[in-house]
């Protein structure tokens, strides 16, 4: 566990680094476009560069203390129809995890303004729909849950990996949303080692976060976009089909103890 919060800690370590290298750069920047020492419009050009910029510095820490390295299997495809049943999974769990939060409206969106404000430009939106979703799956499963499933049993590996996931965000209407997410991302890690799966269904799932707020600036949840009509259709569905790729995700299993070759039973 200490391992864990040691990573974590890091990790908001490299993002403030970031924030020291870009900041000044665009302070430059915004004084060689416009002749003034322009400090609010060169703090809102450096969100996304900064957020970028601690990614790479966390990225090649990990990379450096062969968190990325020593597992051969860490980038393994699994199989096709693996995949395809974890994306199911994944996009399955954005309804009702939607679904649960339309309950808990009273959870305070502290970081509102910073996502706007990230959406406003391709560098931003990319930090939020892909590079974000690859370093967090490379930090929470290619290492946290990595060493957590080395000192604890399954599932309590599964459920603290998820919790710290969950709290990493700070933003208290995604801290629920992401402890279930980091449960199933944590849970499809611990099934094929691999990092392949939770990195396509974070991406999906930010990417999807992205259009909706570009798209429906005015809607909170799935509801208000689909009609409730609509959106109770798909909310059953997504129970169904949620249920049912796990139990085929869960009804694969490895080769043997130390590869990512699935065979389906």
């Amino acid at each position: 566990m200490k391992t864990a919060i040691k990573l974590v800690l890091i990790y908001f370590l490299m993002q403030l680094l970031g924030v020291l290298v870009a900041g000044p750069l665009c302070l430059a920047y915004t004084y060689l476009a416009e002749g003034v020492w322009n400090r609010g419009q060169a703090e809102a050009i450096a969100l996304a560069p900064a957020m970028l910029m601690g990614f790479i510095f966390m990225g090649i820490y990990l990379w450096k203390n062969n968190y990325l390295t020593a597992d051969r299997h860490l980038y393994s495809p699994v199989s096709s129809s693996y995949l395809a049943w974890s994306l199911a999974a994944g996009a399955s769990s954005i309804f009702l995890i939607d679904a649960l939060m339309s309950c808990l409206t009273f959870l305070p969106d502290w970081l509102s303004d910073t996502f706007s404000l990230l959406q406003t430009g391709w560098l931003g939106i990319l930090c939020i729909a892909v590079f974000g979703p690859v370093l967090e799956e490379l930090l929470f499963r290619g290492a946290i849950t990595k060493v957590l499933l080395k000192r604890y049993s399954p599932g309590k590996a599964i459920l603290a990996s998820g919790l710290i996931f969950g709290l990493f965000h700070l933003n208290p209407v995604q801290v629920v949303g992401a402890c279930f997410s980091g449960f199933l991302f944590a849970w499809i890690y611990y099934r094929t080692r691999s990092l392949i799966p939770g990195i396509l269904i974070h991406i999906l799932n930010n990417s999807l976060a992205v259009w909706l707020g570009l798209n429906f600036k005015e809607a909170d949840t799935m509801a208000e976009v689909l009609g409730k009509p609509v959106y109770m259709i798909a909310l059953a569905a997504s129970v169904l089909l949620f249920f049912l790729s796990l139990k085929i995700l869960n009804n694969y299993k490895l080769s043997d103890t130390n590869t990512t070759t699935i065979t389906e039973r």
